[in-house]
């Protein structure tokens, strides 16, 4: 029985070997003059502007997050289309069930409205809120080329 832990054990000791010489070689061969251009940020040959610690806009990560998970579960739909004819009705209903749960999914999503990439809804629109008017603040104006605010 312990013959197999030794199996286990030597693919161990290799994958530790695969990760740390790199390192060491990588650690011993490369050069050690740190300069200001070799440890500022480098965003495509753009000067870094502001601080990494800003506030994204949560729709970016729930954008992702749906489209993730319906092109994993997209994915599925390709194994089933190659068995398709050996499996037979039970593989189209299972799929059809699958589908729905897809689109109920999706529909809930929808529904809830994060799909849209604006929202119009009030934040805290239900209970002592939901009659809430909210008054549309004027535009700041717009300055000329020139930077100055034109006056009317």
């Amino acid at each position: 029985m312990y013959q197999h832990f030794g199996t286990v054990f030597i693919f161990l000791i290799i994958g530790i070997i695969l990760v740390a010489v790199p390192l060491l070689l990588q650690r011993i061969l490369s050069p050690q003059r740190k300069t200001f251009d070799k440890l500022s940020t480098y965003e495509c040959g753009e000067d870094a502007e502001g601080t990494a610690w800003i506030q994204f806009n949560i729709r970016f990560y729930i954008v992702a997050l749906i489209f993730v998970i319906f092109d994993v579960e997209v994915v599925f739909l390709f194994p089933w289309a190659v068995v398709y004819k050996q499996l037979g009705l039970f593989a189209f209903v299972e799929m059809m069930i699958f589908l729905a749960i897809l689109a109920l999914g999706l529909a809930y999503v929808w529904r809830k409205g994060d799909l849209e990439w604006v929202k119009y809804s009030v934040p805290f629109g239900g209970g002592r809120y939901g009659k809430l008017k909210l008054e549309q603040e004027p535009a700041p104006p717009i300055a000329d080329v020139q930077g100055e605010v034109p006056t009317a």
